[in-house]
Order: C-alpha cells, then structure tokens, then sequence
C-alpha cells in the first residue's frame, strides 16, 4: 500500500483552515481563551500557520504513516512564541502594566520585545551570556528591548526575572505566566481544525516544557468540547546535552548546539510529565548529532529551513522509526492511516550561523561557460 496522497485521500487537509482576513489568535479562539470585551488585543496576526504534508518522511516511515509538519516559523517573529505572547501582552496591557521581562535563549525575547513595540509597552530581557543565536539577538535589539546579558545560565537568568517581577511592577512573560499557555495551545486546536481530528501522535521538542504543556492542555480541552473523539500520544525530545526530565534531575551547565532547547530546569516540568503519562507517550533525548541530521534532511528533502532545536522533532520521529516505536504501539486497523505530525518550533533563519557551519561555501570557477557546464555535469 502507497502512502496516500493528502489532497486525494480522507487525509485532505481542509482548505478552510488558511482563513481570508484573519486577525490572529486571540479573535479566531477568543472562546477558548480567558479575555474579554476589555482585554485590549494585542497582535501581530500570529498563527494560522500550514501543516504541511511531508512525503519523504512519510515514505520513510512506511505504509499506512502519513506526517505532517507544523510550520511555527512562519509565525511574524519566526516561533511558536507569538502565540503565547499575542495573550500575555494583551492581558498585561489589560492590567495596566508599563513594563514586561523574560529570560530568554532567544525566541521568546524576541516575540515579547516585538509585541511590547506593538503595545507601546518597556521590554527588559536576561540573556545567558554566549547563549543566544544572533538571529534572535538582533530582533530583540531592533524592536527597543533592553537586553542584558547574564554571566550565567537560562535557569539564573529566569531565577533573577522571577525574583525582580515579584517586586518590581513589572509582568512576567516567560511560560510562568499563564497566558503564554493560553495562547500556546492554539496551534494544537489549528492542527485539529485543519486535520478533523488530533493525530495519532505528536512529536516535538522540549526545551523549558511549555509547549508541549499547552498543546495537551489545548488538544484535552477540544475533546472536552466534542470537536475532537480521541487524544494524541505525546513524544517529546529534549537534547541529549539538555535532558533533565530523561535524566530525572536538573543539569547544571547544559549543552547542545539547540540553543532554543539549551535549559537545565524546565519551569513546566510536571506539567510536560503529566502530558506524557495522560497521553501514554514518552520523553526521550536525541544527540547534537541526530538534531543536525534532521536539521539537513528537512533542508534537502522537505524544503523547510528550521532552526536546531525545531528539528529535535524529526530526530526524535527518525529514532523511534529505528527503535520500530511506531509499529509496535500503533492500535489501528492495517488499512488505516496514522497521522504523526511533527512540531517545527523556529525558522532556521533565526540562527544563520548554524546554517553556514553546514554547508560548503561555493566553489568559485572561472566565468567560463564550458567550466561551468563540466562542473553541474552537464559536459
């Protein structure tokens, strides 16, 4: 049996899920969302991202495996974080708050400083000293945030913000807050809407476990509405250098070339556990090495350019295909497809540098057209 072909099969994506004039988040779930008539929105038009069909990794996986990447770097900071924080600006405007701070690898200092900008609110972000891709720096920069750097880790740097918000009349923005979730959860309600109904699993990464926190608190709450009958099996991938929930204990000085998931003490901790063993899934832990094979595979077969850590997802997907995972758990009938859909956290151009250490710089030839046409094979 051939993987199916989604725009002729029952695995069709709805065409309806890209909406004409859409106005964000907040505006198309405000439902499912703790804002009212007063809640100032706040938005950059995030979310409403494509889940898009990934044929060579559905074919590597096998027959009756159909998986699908949602692509959260095409939201308008390039993560995830929009969605999260389009909520807890809006809401912190709400309250009357002049002031938001984070601690941040990168993603998030850069969704809240360009939605503070949007609110006309003061930005103050903590960086990890050397920690921080420029991709994420800069945008934080040229938004008018204050960034400081931190002569420590993320979990220092998120210590000291906790400790200064809970003083100072200034909002918190990291996960912490409960709006982050709030919003977070919407990408797992788009995936619902866009599919029918949850996938068979979700894989994606774990970094300071908020994400995966939300997406199981968005996908319980569409089943308790009735818009979806069954849950997904949740599969998250912590960095093998930065996998305190795996090793079950915090790590003091982690390390992994994903910077975005580069945390030693997840502040979702239980949370991300309690989404594992509800759903019936795992955390697990992929290497450097596996995240930059994935990394270049997304790249080179599927056309999508993520950062890292976005790719610790498709390591994790491309290690349980190994370990036969998928196969042995799957509960459907034989000619049925399982939908897995793969989490893609970041855009790769939030870290160019990566990329560049990847790659071969071009060959430089003479301006010769026989030269060039031995050199593609074409002589």
């Amino acid at each position: 049996m051939k993987i199916p072909n989604p725009n002729t099969t029952k695995s069709k994506i709805n065409p309806k899920s890209q909406i004409p004039n859409y106005e964000g988040v907040i505006k198309r779930y405000r439902e499912y969302l703790p804002v009212t008539n007063k809640t100032p929105i706040i938005t950059l038009k995030e979310g409403n991202t494509p889940l898009i069909y990934a044929n060579y990794l559905s074919k590597m996986l096998g027959k009756n495996f159909a998986v699908y990447l949602k692509y959260e770097g095409l939201n308008p900071t390039g993560s995830f974080k929009d969605r999260g924080m389009t909520m807890a600006i809006s809401k912190a405007c709400e309250e009357g708050s002049s002031a938001v701070m984070c601690a941040s690898t990168g993603n998030t200092s850069a969704s809240a400083a360009a939605y503070a900008a949007k609110a006309g609110m003061k930005c103050i972000v903590l960086i990890p000293k050397g920690a921080i891709a420029l991709g994420k720096l800069s945008q934080s920069l040229i938004h008018g945030a204050q960034v400081l750097a931190v002569d420590g880790n993320f979990d220092a740097a998120l210590e000291l913000v906790r400790e200064i918000t809970a003083k100072y009349p200034i909002t918190l923005v990291n996960s912490l807050n409960p709006y982050r979730i709030e919003g977070q959860k919407t990408a797992s309600f788009e995936i619902c809407d866009t599919l029918g109904s949850a996938p068979g699993f979700q894989v994606m990464p774990v970094g300071n476990a908020g994400n995966i926190t939300a997406y199981w608190k968005g996908y319980k709450e569409y089943k308790a509405k009735k818009k979806i009958t069954r849950l997904p099996v949740m599969l998250g991938f912590q960095a093998e250098g930065a996998a305190p929930i795996v090793r079950g204990h915090p790590i003091k000085e982690p390390q992994t070339i994903a910077t975005a998931i580069r945390i030693g003490n997840p502040a979702s901790w239980l949370q991300a556990e309690a989404a594992r063993d509800e759903s019936g899934g795992l955390i697990d832990m992929v290497s450097d090495k596996q995240i930059l094979a994935a990394y270049k595979l997304l790249a080179s077969k599927e056309g999508i350019f993520v950062e890292p850590a976005s790719a610790a997802s498709v390591a994790g997907l491309l290690k349980l295909k190994k370990e036969n995972y998928f196969r042995r758990v799957t509960k459907s009938p034989s000619h049925q497809v399982t939908r897995i859909t793969c989490i893609l956290t970041g855009h790769g151009l939030k870290d160019p540098d990566r990329a560049i250490k990847s790659i071969k710089e071009p060959r430089v030839i003479k301006p010769n057209l026989k030269a060039i046409l031995r050199e593609i094979g074409y002589a």
